[in-house]
């Protein structure tokens, strides 16, 4: 695989204006028990180009998660529309996958069971066919060997590599990551995302394009390229900063931290 180190190599090849997903005025509420509705988001619009990187926060509760839910095809917004490869996003598509804070994996299958769920549409694929494309995926995030372990068997790194591999293995154009390092140990978090990078630099691997919504200001500007900012709910933009800093980032430098202080500012 390429190294964090190649992604100016990669740059000008990239680097495609044209959006793979666009939210054209999009609202979302949910109907309340006693009656009502409670609004989440209003009026969004914002597109994804293919080959960016791009990262949202906001504050808890403004629904970041309730957003992905929908750029995913998992819900249907209330107004407006989502639109992935020049057309309506009707439901979910192989070609978007989601990855959730934590991983859901179900505990009576193996390792690669669990991945070769993603592929359980791909009627051209036999069952072999399946086995080497997810052991494939497995090895690509350090997993190779551990085929047959059941998810109670493995430590929590492993079980969202376990999710990262089933994210990919459909191939998809845009991969979708709901606070994924969250529930991680530190060093554990560092390492998932390095490897997170460099699949994302090389562009002969899957996704072309990566959304992650973090809570953590830090590890969105060591990672994405264009970072959203929402607002309280129901949640507009607040404001939009790209990130123009050179891979492997530096998180002690000053210009780092000028990005961070943005954030924070249009948090605040």
């Amino acid at each position: 695989m390429a190294s964090v180190g190649t992604r100016v190599e990669y740059e000008e090849v990239r680097r495609v204006p044209e959006a793979i997903l666009e939210l054209r005025n999009v609202s979302y509420s949910y109907e309340m028990r006693r009656g009502g509705e409670l609004k989440v988001l209003e009026g969004l619009n914002l597109s994804i180009s293919y080959a960016e990187f791009v990262g949202i926060i906001g504050p808890s509760g403004c629904g970041k998660s309730t957003l992905m839910r929908i750029m995913a095809g998992l819900l249907k917004p209330k107004s407006g529309e989502v639109i992935f490869r020049g057309r309506p996003l009707k439901g979910p598509t192989p070609r978007i996958s989601l990855m959730f804070q934590v991983p859901a994996l179900f505990p009576w299958y193996t390792v690669l069971e669990n991945v070769m769920l993603a592929l359980i549409h791909e009627k051209g694929l036999t069952k072999r066919d399946k086995e080497e494309k997810a052991k494939a995926f497995l090895d690509m995030v350090g997993l190779s060997g551990f085929e047959t372990a059941y998810p109670a068997e493995l430590s929590g790194g492993m079980r969202q590599r376990v999710a990262l591999a089933r994210a990919l293995v459909s191939q998809p154009d845009l991969l979708l990551m709901d606070e994924p390092f969250s529930n991680l140990d530190p060093l554990t978090a560092i390492s998932l995302r390095r490897e997170i990078e460099t699949l994302w630099l090389n562009q002969s691997l899957p996704p072309s394009s990566i959304v992650m919504v973090s809570h953590d200001v830090e590890e969105l500007v060591e990672m994405a390229e264009r970072i959203i900012v929402l607002t309280d709910r129901p949640a507009r933009i607040a404001g939009v900063v790209e990130v123009k800093l050179e891979r492997p980032r530096q998180r002690r430098s000053s210009e780092f931290y000028d990005y961070v202080d943005k954030i924070y500012t249009l948090l605040s």
